[in-house]
């Protein structure tokens, strides 16, 4: 009987033993019970510069750009330039046809003859007027005519006179026709205003150029291309922290890699509204000393406001996680009981003092480092520090974090227990569907 015993005293203790694990199994493992593992989704924290920056696009053009029109019609018979072309003040661009102009000249000078051969006319018939008029008052004295008759001559001096006037005067209108026809003449030669570049030329030999209503652009010529600028298109929001002088990078898709420099010249008052949009204009001055731009070039532009360097950067979507109450409570209950925390502290950062993660709020009790919720959120401490969840040991800690600049995508740590390389949590898998919701501050 004692043989039997012993034989069986083994069997039983093994069975225990199973029996022990299967327990410990659904009790202490998640999945046991049906429940997924919890898991989590990280951004890195990392060192570097941060630049607080104003993004806008815009327009590269010459700052002097010049459209050169034709004043009077008339077909094009040469050109003297083409695009690209380095032109110098006075040079002659193109000509037109001027036979219809020196006939119109022609024209204006008959015409300016025969105006002075009407007031040579006009005056021979004033001295005639007054001759006669002059005998029939010496009549009157004797008595021979009567009083009538000397006024009928004195009407007769008098038109003469304003025959006189009026052949002046044709003269007059005469030499400003024939005055205008001359200058016409030279407006057939197009001539260049400024030294400059030929951007574009748009007629060629043989086309008639029409001038009835307005000028007609023949050429658009830029000043200097080695000094440019930049017209953009900047956000009402964001037009109230430039100002002039301020530096500006850009780049174009033309050289892509390639970083430009500017200086704003002229914030401009005036706004464009586009589809309900309000921007302003900014205008940038540009070096173009080695010809690398033209005209025309969409260019991205970044103003930087303020700059930091050799910094701790928060990536911002770790701002945005908040945990939900229903979160924290599940926590709690999967990574363990309230613990103490620990205080802010940070590589070369003051520590909030007290060795406690509560960030002086006096907040709920916390575990492992994890505050409670209040409210269904975590609040800033009174130092104004944001609450951030890192993952420590595969575990979820809370830190407190002051921050600083940021560029949109990361920001400076100014004070906290934080690390390049610390993993914080953006997201949280594997909870209750009632629990799935993250919030954002």
């Amino acid at each position: 009987m004692n043989a039997k015993l012993a034989r069986w005293i083994p069997r039983i203790l093994g069975i225990a033993i199973i029996a022990a694990g299967v327990a410990f199994l659904l009790i202490k493992r998640p999945w046991a019970k049906g429940e997924e593992p919890i898991t989590f989704s990280t951004v890195t924290v990392g060192k570097g510069s941060i630049a607080a920056q104003v993004t806008a696009n815009g327009t590269l053009s010459a700052r002097t750009t010049v459209q050169i029109g034709a004043q009077v019609s008339g077909r094009v018979i040469e050109l003297k330039a083409d695009f690209n072309d380095q032109v110098k003040k006075g040079q002659v661009l193109a000509k037109l046809d001027d036979s219809l102009l020196k006939a119109q000249i022609d024209q204006a000078q008959a015409s300016y003859d025969l105006a002075v051969a009407n007031e040579k006319k006009a005056e021979v018939a004033l001295m005639d007027a007054d001759r006669q008029l002059k005998r029939q008052k010496g009549l009157q004295d004797q008595a021979l005519i009567a009083g009538a008759t000397v006024e009928g001559f004195e009407v007769t001096r008098d038109t003469a006179k304003a025959a006189v006037a009026a052949a002046k005067a044709s003269i007059s209108q005469s030499y400003a026709n024939l005055a205008q026809a001359k200058t016409n003449l030279g407006y057939a030669t197009i001539y260049s205003p400024i030294d400059g570049v030929v951007l574009t030329r748009s007629y060629d030999i043989g086309q008639t150029v029409q001038s009835s209503f307005s000028a007609p652009t023949l050429f658009t010529i830029a000043e200097d291309l080695s000094h440019m600028q930049i017209d953009t298109a900047v956000a009402e929001g964001d037009v109230g922290r430039l100002t002039e002088t301020m530096k500006a990078t850009f780049s174009v898709d033309a050289h892509p890699g390639v970083a430009f420099e500017g200086t704003v010249r002229q914030v401009r008052n005036s706004p464009t509204t586009t589809q309900g949009v309000v921007t302003y204009d900014a205008v940038i001055d540009v070096d173009n000393h080695e010809h690398l731009l033209r005209p025309g070039m969409t260019a991205n532009v970044t103003f930087v406001l303020s700059k930091v360097d050799n910094v701790i950067k928060v990536p911002n979507a770790a701002l945005r996680f908040k945990p939900s109450r229903d979160q924290m409570a599940v926590l709690m209950e999967r990574f363990g009981g309230r613990g103490s925390g620990s205080g802010h502290r940070g590589s070369g950062h003051r520590g909030s003092g007290n060795g406690s993660d509560t960030g002086g709020s006096g907040g709920p009790p916390r575990m492992d480092g994890m505050s409670g919720a209040s409210g269904g959120g975590m609040k800033k401490d009174q130092n104004d520090r944001k609450p951030l969840w890192k993952v420590v040991d595969g575990k979820p800690k809370m830190v407190y974090v002051k921050l600083g600049l940021t560029d949109g995508s990361a920001t400076q740590l100014v004070e906290g227990d934080l690390q390049p390389g610390d993993q914080l949590i953006t997201e949280i898998q594997g909870l209750p569907a009632s629990t799935r919701k993250v919030g954002a501050f």
